[in-house]
């Protein structure tokens, strides 16, 4: 196996690890600072010290990418698939990055995934596709939305007779909390994903056997998260802290809080590959939809939804054409 093609490709992937902490950076921390929590720098070198502490808490999403989405491809071939789908991946977040669109880098990598192994005539195993991204995507926004606004509810009543300033006050404080569990999460699930990667590229190369995660791993691609993640992507949180809706403290909260528990109990229980942007997104829109429906921009939230359906098939597009085009050249 030429070693310049492994090489090849745990930069390529590092580098979408580095896009995926500057584009999902909003997830974590969008709500802190549009309630003037934090300000974000301190919001920002907070997320990424919980993106590097999270990426080390499992590995049961990891596993779910390097062997539960394609049939392991092998040789030339193999690192050329995965080379496609990583920048089939890392075109999409650029885009939705630039256009300030919160899409899901997670669906981008995946629908590279698929595009690049369908171009490259590798097995596609659906049903790992189906039950481990298909349906957690359409499953975690709706509950999302739904606990969002339970919970926005809970707190509402709980607080109902407090003095309504000392209580935003007090929010405020609880939502370095809430920030820092969320930034923890996406840590735990988001670095896991190009863990994957590089495993199943190992694993192409004839330098791995087994599904364990080496430490270097882990710890490279904690690192370009915790990076990526402290660059920080201004676009993506205007328009998650503002353009949906004015957010308080209370509601930020609410929003962090329960977006962080779903990511939990889907990493630990499902062992699977959740977006955080979906779920953050869809939790902000219940939580809102508390004060009255109308105080949520819809129009702003259906465009966010549109680009949610649109991401994997796009970045299999471009996954694939990436395969035809480095096939051809080193062909």
């Amino acid at each position: 196996m030429d070693m310049a093609a492994l090489i090849c490709v745990i930069g390529v992937a590092f580098f979408f690890t580095y896009t995926n902490g500057f584009h999902d950076s909003a997830n974590a921390i969008a709500t802190s600072v549009s309630t003037r929590a934090l300000t974000p720098r301190a919001a920002l070198a907070m997320a990424a010290v919980m993106n590097l502490a999270g990426a080390f808490l499992g590995s049961g999403v990891a596993q779910t990418v390097s062997k539960g989405l394609i049939e392991t491809p092998h040789g030339s071939k193999g690192m050329t698939i995965l080379f496609g789908a990583l920048v089939g991946a890392i075109a999409w977040n650029l885009v939705t990055w630039y256009y300030g669109l919160p899409s899901s880098s997670s669906h981008a990598l995946f629908g590279g995934l698929v595009g690049a192994a369908l171009a490259g005539g590798t097995g596609v195993i659906w049903h790992g596709v189906i039950d481990k991204v298909i349906i957690p995507m359409v499953v975690s926004p709706i509950v999302g939305l739904v606990a969002g606004y339970l919970v926005m509810l809970a707190i509402l009543w709980i607080f109902r007779k407090a003095n309504p300033h000392r209580a935003k006050r007090g929010f405020r404080v609880a939502q370095t909390a809430s920030a820092a569990a969320m930034a923890l999460a996406h840590g735990l699930q988001d670095a896991q994903k190009t863990m994957g990667i590089v495993v199943m590229a190992l694993t192409i190369s004839g330098h791995q056997s087994g599904n364990g995660i080496p430490i270097w791993v882990k710890i490279s691609c904690a690192t370009m998260l915790s990076l990526g993640t402290y660059a920080g992507g201004w676009r993506i949180m205007r328009t998650l802290g503002r353009k949906i809706i004015e957010l308080d403290p209370p509601q930020g909260f609410a929003a962090e809080s329960t977006s962080a528990a779903i990511m939990y109990v889907t990493s630990y229980v499902f062992k699977a590959p959740i977006s955080t942007t979906h779920v953050i997104t869809s939790a902000i829109m219940g939580v809102g939809a508390t004060k009255r429906v109308r105080a949520v921009r819809w129009g702003v939230a259906k465009n966010i939804v549109l680009g949610w359906f649109i991401t994997m098939p796009a970045a299999a597009l471009v996954a694939a054409l990436a395969y035809w085009l480095t096939d051809l050249a080193v062909g």
